[in-house]
């Protein structure tokens, strides 16, 4: 089954990202890469990580019309990665046509809807007009995500329990915003450790520059893996 710890790979140039994964193996855990590395260091990179045997998250979020955003879902799928994502409120045509593009090209990667963002708070969703709650809107999204035939979304690990009862087993919860024990907050608003995350039902914790900005990042690693063992 593998690690349940995906690392978010927060740094500016593929160098950088290589010297930290140098050390790891895939049995330890799952590497996500978002904007910033994607744009730094491109396809070929994430194509490497791949042939590494790392199972690889493209965090990219995908956000247009329908047709834009299954065609590049079906791209991010020919670099073999695992899993990909797009955003809920893009709408149930769009998700569903992302998730078609999957079947078509016979693609195994897993998609799965950003609801809200963890570093969003009831105030912020306010700004654009969202009254809900953000527990609410998350609730809501994580409907329509389903319904539209995706694997699942990205939550906070606050919003697990309501989600996996409302759920099933199967639908994957990927949760941001984890700081294992004594770690600073960071710009996350709504967080937890990982034990609390395993134990409100997570799938998958995102852990990023806890781990990437430690002196001792495998001891940090090892120690998350336990907790979640």
């Amino acid at each position: 089954m593998g690690s349940k710890l995906i690392i978010a790979l927060d740094f500016s140039t593929a160098e950088a990202a290589l010297r930290f994964i140098r050390p790891l193996s895939p049995e330890l855990c799952r590497l996500k890469i978002g904007f910033e590395l994607f744009v730094a260091a491109g396809p070929d990179f994430v194509k490497k990580l791949v042939d590494s045997g790392f199972d690889i998250f493209l965090d990219l979020k995908f956000h247009d019309i329908p047709n834009t955003v299954a065609s590049a879902c079906r791209s991010a799928s020919s670099l073999g990665v695992w899993m990909i994502n797009v955003h809920a409120s893009g709408s149930d045509v769009m998700m569903r046509a992302a998730k078609q593009a999957l079947i078509d090209c016979d693609s195994s990667t897993k998609i799965i809807a950003v609801t809200v963002l963890t570093s969003m708070d009831a105030h912020q969703l306010s700004k654009i007009n969202i009254t809900n709650q953000p527990a609410e809107q998350v609730k809501y999204l994580a409907e329509l995500t389903q319904q539209s035939g995706l694997d699942g979304v990205v939550c906070s690990a606050q919003e697990a329990t309501m989600l996996r009862e409302h759920h099933g087993k199967d639908f994957l919860l990927v949760t941001p915003g984890i700081r294992p024990e004594g770690s600073q907050r960071g710009d996350q608003s709504r967080i937890m450790t990982p034990a609390q995350a395993l134990e409100a039902g997570v799938s998958y914790i995102v852990v990023g520059r806890p781990i990437t900005q430690s002196n001792e990042p495998l001891k940090v690693i090892d120690k998350i893996n336990v907790d979640m063992s």
